[in-house]
């Protein structure tokens, strides 16, 4: 059991005086619980901003190498508690601890290394027509982190604003609560000056949205649902605050008809069930050529077969449970919906028995783009194939979307990838299969959201633009 009862604020740790029930970090492979931790109430929503706004004007002054040099200092933070970690997120959202190692902690210390890198090339002034341009720290940023890869998360906001020149009140995810706690004791570590970063967890209706409308917030960026990222914006509307938005996906992955299939269908099976289908950016709608679609079926199903659920602390395991109970109901729902609806089961399907929230991965064919499991976004392990019979038809259904985040085409033709992909209304597109770049641009298209993160456009979020004109010698 790890219990905190304290808040980081203005450089020191308070225990929390809210009157607010702790929250309950559950193991979802057990239902036990695993941890507790404390709401921050309003006050103490006030207390930190207060600290992140006081913190500003030195920190936004400090020059760019330092700031940088902060953050590598973090990330090596992050590498030396790499396990303890990994434990965590295995502990708290029950993600397989291989997983956990490679890919969540990998990803976030890769983030940190883009966010360096791009950093040190950044160029904070430029003349443009004799006139001469400045970005500048944005202020104070609210940052409000998802459970899915929460550190990862946690390292792409925080890192980029701090590089940026900001200051971060950070809300982590309930669920997901105590990497954020190491992470803050690392940044603390770093010699992070009173102030710059502070931790507050808690609720969003309550500490989220009382960190949204405060007046000096002054840029908030979200990573969740729609709903969610729709309540943010609403609160930022009055006092006109910057806001970023990660939120969903729908996103489709295009097999086209000259696709090495042997190699493709696995690779699509498990792009869809990694961290037990909780990845926003996964293609979860398969679109195949309909003369390949009994192929394609029998490939899938074989692939299916080797995402077998299991405790998510031993190395072998790749298949966890959902990040909780409340998830794995909202799965399991998709599912009935999808029978209820015509789609073909052709794999999984059965509701999981026992404490843990597991979800058996589920393969559905013959999916129609009117389903609700080919329109909303189920964040388990549910693959919806659909075929189409030609390339305009497949570049049609991927984009009647409400959503716009990644996408994928498969090729033995990179050139005919890439002239689909150019026609796909998303932020993103895989071809052939390409992983995750930290150092391009991600985020999307309608409602997966605005603004992006990564690299230097993560940085560029976190900044304002100021134009200075009739200096000496311009023409401005």
């Amino acid at each position: 059991m790890i219990e905190r009862d304290d808040l980081l604020i203005g450089g020191e740790w308070m225990v929390a005086r809210g009157d607010a029930r702790p929250i309950e970090v559950i193991d979802p492979a057990t239902g036990q619980v695993a941890g507790r931790v404390p709401v921050a109430s309003a006050e103490e929503v006030d207390a930190a901003v207060r600290a992140a706004a006081a913190a500003f004007p030195a920190w936004s002054q400090v020059p760019w190498t330092e700031r940088i040099a902060l953050v590598e200092r973090i990330r090596a933070g992050v590498e030396e508690r790499r396990e303890e970690l990994a434990g965590l997120l295995t502990l708290q959202m029950g993600t397989p601890i291989t997983f956990a190692r490679q890919a969540q902690l990998g990803v976030a210390l890769a983030d940190l290394d883009e966010i360096v890198k791009a950093g040190r090339a950044y160029a904070a002034e430029e003349v443009v027509g004799g006139a001469l341009v400045l970005r500048e720290p944005a202020g104070v940023v609210a940052a409000i982190t998802p459970w899915n890869f929460p550190l990862h998360q946690i390292a792409l906001k925080v890192g980029a604003a701090l590089v940026a020149g900001c200051t971060v009140v950070l809300k982590p995810s309930e669920l997901t609560p105590l990497d954020a706690y190491v992470f803050a004791e690392i940044v603390q570590a770093a010699g992070a000056p009173a102030g710059v970063f502070n931790l507050l967890p808690g609720d969003g209706p309550g500490t989220g949205e009382s960190l949204v409308t405060h007046p000096l917030v002054d840029v908030v960026t979200l990573t969740g649902s729609v709903r969610a990222g729709a309540r943010v914006a609403e609160l930022a509307a009055p006092t006109i605050k910057k806001v970023t938005l990660e939120l969903g996906g729908k996103s489709a992955g295009i097999v086209l008809d000259d696709a090495d299939l042997q190699s493709v269908i696995p690779q699509a099976v498990g792009g869809c069930f990694a961290n037990a289908g909780q990845i926003c950016a996964a293609l979860t709608r398969l679109l195949v050529p309909a003369h390949l679609l009994g192929e394609v079926e029998r490939l899938a199903i074989e692939a299916a077969s080797g995402w077998v659920p299991g405790p998510p602390s031993d190395p072998a395991t790749r298949l966890g449970p959902q990040a909780s109970r409340r998830q794995q109901g909202i799965v399991q729902d998709y599912i009935r919906a999808g029978r209820a609806e015509g789609a073909r089961l052709i794999a999984g399907g059965e509701e999981a028995e026992g404490p843990g929230a597991y979800v058996t991965p589920t393969i559905f064919s013959d999916v129609r783009p009117e389903m609700t499991i080919a329109r909303e976004e189920i964040f388990g392990p549910v693959l919806s194939i659909m075929s189409y019979a030609t390339e305009d038809e497949a570049v049609a259904i991927a984009n009647d979307s409400d959503y716009g985040l990644s996408g994928g085409v498969w090729s033995s033709d990179p050139a005919r990838a890439l002239a689909v992909a150019r026609r796909l209304r998303t932020g993103m597109v895989s071809i052939n299969g390409a992983g995750l770049n930290v150092a391009a641009p991600f985020g999307g298209y309608k409602r997966s959201g605005i603004g992006r993160e990564g690299g230097r456009y993560g940085i560029e979020e976190f900044l304002e633009t100021k134009t200075v004109v009739g200096l000496p010698g311009g023409t401005g």
